[in-house]
């Protein structure tokens, strides 16, 4: 499953080349954010959500493999993870971690096999 955690689901509804900056993000349990910026490149394509008041000042990447479905109509993205997981996933620092295969490998760890941040999958 890691290995497609990097790549928008067939089912998800995304549309090559659309502009998702300022799309509300939910998750399976309530508003995380709304997304800063986007990237759709092969094998690494993911969303920067500004969680706002949620977690104050604080950024977070999803892969677009978390992305369940995006409602251009309504302008939200609806990902398959709950404010805890993503609350408790690597902690993203923009300068740091963006373009950082060493962060998006960790990541793609969390998210794709739901081991925890520097745990080994069962």
């Amino acid at each position: 499953m890691s290995d497609s955690i990097w790549g928008y689901r067939e089912t998800s509804g995304r549309l090559a080349g659309a502009d998702l900056t300022g799309y509300k993000v939910e998750a399976t349990d309530g508003s995380i954010g709304k997304v800063d910026k986007h990237s759709d490149e092969v094998g690494s394509a993911y969303i920067v959500v500004d969680t706002g008041p949620w977690i104050f000042g604080k950024e977070v990447l999803l892969p677009a493999g978390t992305i369940e479905r995006i409602d251009a109509d309504e302008q939200k993205i609806y990902v398959d993870r709950t404010k805890e997981q993503i609350k408790n996933a690597p902690e993203f620092d923009r300068d740091k971690h963006l373009g950082n295969s060493g962060y998006n490998e960790d990541l793609g760890t969390y998210y794709g096999t739901g081991a925890p941040f520097g745990g080994r999958p069962a």
